[in-house]
């Protein structure tokens, strides 16, 4: 396997600091730091980014989310694993993702469920990781970054 360039972010410069700056921003949001790592992982799966899977399954195990939670939270919808926070995050995430799947891209019955758990500064949070991910998955995939290949 090779990828096909550096990852955009790295080559422009400028560009990696601004993004380093919306995960950091993220992580003041109040959110559970188990739950941003799970929606960045889920994320990453749903598009198919190698990197960030890899990268993603790595931080999610630093930030304390066992072998279990890691290893079901493609199927969390029929796992016992996951909490009621967390499910709602994550379908945030997944509707946040996958926009032109439905006509109403995020329902109000999603919104309003995580409306429910987090307040306007954590669910600011998840959608920045969520739009962070996105924007990360999109640039490795393109490019076809190797899982692995940065630590």
């Amino acid at each position: 396997m090779q990828s096909r360039m550096q990852n955009p972010a790295f080559i422009l410069s400028g560009a990696m600091q601004p993004i380093q700056e919306l995960f950091k921003a993220v992580h003041t949001g109040g959110v559970d730091a188990q739950t941003l790592e799970l929606v960045h992982l889920r994320v990453s799966q749903i598009n198919g980014c190698s990197a960030c899977v890899d990268g993603g399954a790595k931080s999610a195990r630093k930030a304390g989310v066992s072998e279990e939670r890691l290893a079901t939270v493609v199927a969390w919808r029929e796992t016992p694993y996951f909490t009621e926070e967390e499910r709602a995050a994550l379908d945030l995430a997944e509707a946040a993702t996958r926009l032109a799947d439905r006509a109403e891209a995020v329902s109000d019955e999603v919104w309003d469920r995580a409306a429910t758990y987090f307040d306007e500064k954590q669910l600011a949070a998840i959608i920045l990781m969520i739009g962070v991910t996105n924007l990360f998955n999109r640039l490795n995939a393109t490019t076809r970054q190797i899982a692995g290949a940065w630590g």
